[in-house]
């Protein structure tokens, strides 16, 4: 059983903390203004009580990737992951990072500041259209939900296992593909069919 609902932090957003073990991919339904601390408010499908507020960097790679029109963000997915090595006030906390977007169609490289004085390399890889669609707000597409390793294990269908797959972060993917790899192991070859 999935204990991560039970360590989650109780707020209006989402944390860094959430995504101890995993990631997620999620839709953005709408932006709105937030606080001069945290100035976007992208509401998600999927969480519409907790919204997520990216980082002045996070920021940066959206408007780099969609534009600086918010209007335009609604529909379009991120997969959202922990980095252990975000540093507030000189000590590493974590903090939530873009892996995946939809909207592009190659890997985004753009240069972020790491430290006063210094730039370093981010990329972001494209999140696959074919499961992009609006959604109502409080509906939860299926084809744009992270799926849990269970459901993973149990699949035996490598069709679905492809839609697994895309709609799945770094970790999950690798997952993904190693149940692929166990299925065509022990997959009978022509030869034992009767």
């Amino acid at each position: 059983m999935d204990i991560t609902p039970s360590i989650a932090a109780k707020s209006d957003q989402w944390n860094a903390d959430d995504l101890i073990g995993t990631s997620q991919t999620v839709t953005i339904d709408h932006w709105t203004k937030g606080t001069d601390e945290q100035p976007n408010n992208l509401h998600l499908v999927e969480t519409p009580e907790r919204a997520y507020r990216p980082s002045k960097s996070m920021a940066r790679v959206i408007v780099q990737a969609w534009g600086k029109e918010s209007d335009n963000y609604a529909g379009k997915r991120l997969t959202l992951y922990r980095d252990p090595d975000i540093k507030f006030a000189g000590q590493k906390v974590g903090g939530i990072c873009i892996s995946h977007m939809s909207g592009i169609t190659k890997p985004l490289v753009i240069a972020l500041t790491a430290k006063r004085g210094s730039k370093v390399p981010f990329t972001v890889e494209p999140l696959p259209e074919a499961a992009t669609r609006r959604v109502s707000r409080g509906q939860v597409p299926a084809s744009t939900t992270e799926p849990t390793p269970d459901e993973i294990a149990a699949c035996t269908d490598k069709a679905e296992l492809g839609n697994m797959w895309k709609a799945s972060g770094p970790e999950l993917r690798a997952q993904v593909e190693a149940r692929v790899a166990t299925l065509d192991a022990t997959a009978p070859s022509a030869g034992d069919e009767e």
